[in-house]
């Protein structure tokens, strides 16, 4: 079993910037890559980020690419987000996944079915 838990989200002017951080606990976390979702009121959920286990990999959905970073620090079994330059339209939950074992990223890493363990998700909220 894994638990993920995020953290870091709140309200923020646009052009402003968030950090969110998603930390891990129980099953072996730097086995496996990880990836940022979203999902605004009334929308399906949708990808934004993913990093590989080794962080050497990233994969940016185009709407988030040169705004918002994906890293891991292993040692501490935490993936973080930092997102800046922050619109209105990024104003969503957002929920860190892990695809447990699997050490690279997928082809389809930006498939919410890929994934198997799930956190709660934080809000983001951007005012104009």
């Amino acid at each position: 079993q894994m638990q993920l838990i995020e953290s870091g989200g709140g309200l923020v002017q646009a052009g402003g910037s968030l950090r969110l951080s998603c930390a891990a606990s129980g099953r072996t976390f730097s086995d496996s890559a990880v990836g940022w979702f979203r999902q605004a009121p009334g929308k399906e959920r949708e990808f934004v980020a993913a990093i590989s286990g080794s962080g050497y990999s990233t994969y940016y959905a185009d709407s988030v690419k040169g705004r918002f970073t994906i890293s891991r620090d292993n040692a501490k079994n935490t993936v973080y987000l930092q997102m800046n330059s922050l619109k209105p339209e990024d104003t969503a939950v957002y929920y860190c996944a892990a695809d447990s074992g699997n050490y690279y990223l997928r082809p389809g890493a930006h498939y919410a079915y890929e994934y198997d363990y799930w956190g709660q998700g934080t809000q983001v909220t951007v005012s104009s």
